[in-house]
């Protein structure tokens, strides 16, 4: 099971590593992970991922790789904690609600691009 996934500073790390080695520092920008603290990724996933930013850090006249994470359903259900904590520090009580999120879809990122190359399997088979 250990190596069934990356956690999230060695995938940040690999991704970096990946442009850097053949763009230099400061060429890669990784966006749609500022709010996690931790997680996990699947580990094949990285891998690709990590080739995937090779492959663009090795193209012709490119100089800064810009990866962003973003939810590929664009409706997303979320359970919104709300915690009453005392002056001690104590949870003295939570109500849950529910919240639909609509995110915006990938063409926000590639409505400018001239090639894109969606690698991604059909939905519920990944």
């Amino acid at each position: 099971m250990k190596f069934m996934h990356t956690k999230l500073p060695e995938f940040i790390k690999k991704l970096k590593n990946a442009a850097v080695k053949n763009l230099g520092e400061g060429s890669i920008e990784i966006r749609g992970l500022e709010n996690l603290k931790s997680a996990k990724m699947q580990s094949l996933r990285t891998g690709r991922i990590e080739e995937a930013v090779e492959e663009i850090a090795l193209g012709k006249d490119i100089e800064k790789v810009v990866v962003t994470v973003m939810p590929r359903v664009p409706e997303t259900m979320h359970t919104v904690i709300i915690k009453g904590i005392d002056k001690n520090g104590e949870a003295k009580k939570a109500i849950l609600e529910v919240i639909n999120i609509i995110h915006p879809t990938e063409e926000i990122e590639t409505f400018d691009c001239l090639e894109v190359d969606d690698r991604r399997p059909a939905l519920g088979r990944h």
